[in-house]
């Protein structure tokens, strides 16, 4: 006898023989497979649980007793497990009278599926339809307008059903939204629009979708026009717009569109994440090595000369030690937020790549200047990170000519022959010369002994600048001379 039948398991009974019996012996075998076990039960018992078995699969069971050496004939009998439930149950192309149900299919082989399904404006009527096991989808049809549907479905072996699997859909009213093709697709943005019906909804719910992630708007009646932004650079969206009225939403339209690929996928600077439709100054991923290297994380001013500035250096609040190691300076420190220094590997690499102009902006006070050269590079280690600038132009004076052709040095390592150790001299990792007319590493601020934070040609040797930021960008970018020089801080 079996009872608790469920999809991977049952319970076999039977009656205990008159005679003393040492133990039951209980065998199953999936008749598809072969697949086969037994299990000893004690002689006090006439029960045993099965586990662990096949979903809608017919199994031979035999009963024994046992005592000693000597096995009674079995007793023979066949179980099959309830089937396992079709998964994955959706419903598609839904219109104000059709739809069409999908599903997955259960593991096991079933005899046929169960349909049923009703509309809460019918709720003691229930449609039911009997389906073939190979089913995998059904077109409901002749369904009533703007009606919220609830559809279950289960399979079935023999007289065995599954436990059914359940989902609800709302069909469309008879009045129609209108979409148009989304238009001024951009890398990051569209612009999606459509016609309202005569009839007006209380609301429109506007879904669009990239793979698995989904985002909702829900808009007022009034609007018909509205602009997705943010959106990932060449990739596939899916667009539903929904009108709501009662509660429901009930009208419904789609669109499909394609963002823009980027002018510059692997951006290797400032310049090229500015082309790729970034406009505020802030944080951005580049790729100095290009797309086979490290992505590195820079700040990018976008505001000032025009933007496309990949900043290296900021100093404003004395909140970083920039008295600091060669490997420190090689590879960077500080927070893009506040100080810090991108690194001498970084410099090198943007530089190599592409020609270079170098922008300085110093502020103190209410004061401002700033110097440009048109032409900047920076060496690789091996050459000390030697910097090369010329050309010249802007308010600050010209205090780095004195540092061209210079190798970098910190505390730790001075590639420079001269008899002084300048940056354990004066506080920083620089190109310094005999010592310098620049110094914006040194100790910020320290207004004694040349310490400081330093441009000679403009402040002189004595004054420690409270901000100063470097940048770069590429040389072909045209120049133009700021009245007003905009930096962070």
């Amino acid at each position: 006898m079996f009872s608790n039948i469920t999809e991977t398991s049952f319970s076999v009974s039977w009656a205990k023989p008159k005679s003393i019996v040492a133990e039951f012996k209980v065998t199953y075998t999936n008749i598809v497979t072969g697949e086969s076990g037994s299990m000893s039960v004690d002689s006090q018992l006439s029960h045993v649980l099965l586990s662990k078995l096949s979903a809608g699969s017919t199994y031979d069971i035999t009963v024994s007793s046992v005592l000693e050496t000597l096995e009674s004939e079995p007793i023979t009998a066949s179980v099959t497990t309830v089937p396992d439930s079709p998964t994955e149950l959706k419903v598609v192309n839904i219109t104000d009278t059709k739809a069409l149900l999908v599903w997955k299919p259960s593991q096991a082989k079933v005899d046929s599926y169960i349909l049923s399904y009703g509309t809460t404006k019918s709720p003691n009527v229930t449609i039911t339809v009997t389906l073939s096991g190979s089913t995998v989808e059904h077109q409901l049809r002749g369904l009533h307008r703007s009606s919220l549907y609830m559809v279950k479905i289960k399979s079935q072996v023999n007289r065995l059903q599954s436990s059914p699997v359940s989902t609800t859909f709302t069909t469309g009213s008879a009045v129609k939204l209108q979409v148009l093709t989304p238009d001024e697709v951009t890398f990051h943005s569209a612009v999606i629009s459509w016609k309202a019906p005569r009839v007006a909804f209380k609301s429109y719910r506007l879904t669009y979708q990239l793979s698995e992630e989904v985002k909702e708007v829900i808009l007022n009646p009034s609007v018909t026009r509205y602009e997705l932004t943010g959106l990932a650079a060449f990739s596939n969206y899916t667009v539903k717009i929904d009108g709501e009225r009662d509660g429901q939403y009930i009208s419904f339209v789609y669109a499909e569109f394609t963002t823009a690929q980027l002018p510059h996928p692997y951006p290797t600077d400032c310049s090229e994440v500015q082309v790729n439709g970034m406009k505020e100054s802030g944080e951005a991923e580049i790729y100095p090595e290009g797309k086979d290297g490290e992505p590195v994380w820079v700040y990018c001013d976008m505001e000032t000369e025009g933007g496309g500035w990949t900043v290296f250096q900021r100093r404003m609040d004395g909140s970083t030690d920039f008295f600091r190691t060669w490997r420190d300076y090689s590879k960077g420190f500080g927070s893009l937020s506040g100080e810090f220094w991108l690194g001498n590997d970084i410099l090198h690499a943007l530089t190599s790549r592409t020609p270079m102009s170098l922008r300085i902006d110093l502020r103190s006070g209410n004061d401002t200047a700033f110097a440009h050269y048109t032409n900047f590079n920076i060496s690789s280690e091996t050459n000390h990170y030697e910097i090369e600038l010329s050309g010249y132009f802007g308010t600050a004076g010209d205090s780095m000519k004195y540092h061209n052709r210079r190798p970098f040095s910190t505390k730790d390592r001075d590639p420079s022959t001269l008899s002084i150790h300048c940056a354990k001299a004066y506080l920083g990792g620089w190109w310094y010369k005999n010592c310098y007319k620049a110094n914006l590493n040194g100790l910020y601020a320290s207004y004694s002994d040349n310490k400081g934070v330093v441009w000679i040609d403009w402040k002189g040797k004595d004054a420690s600048l409270p901000f100063t930021e470097m940048k770069l960008r590429p040389s072909y970018i045209s120049q133009t001379i700021p009245t007003t020089p905009t930096t962070q801080g």
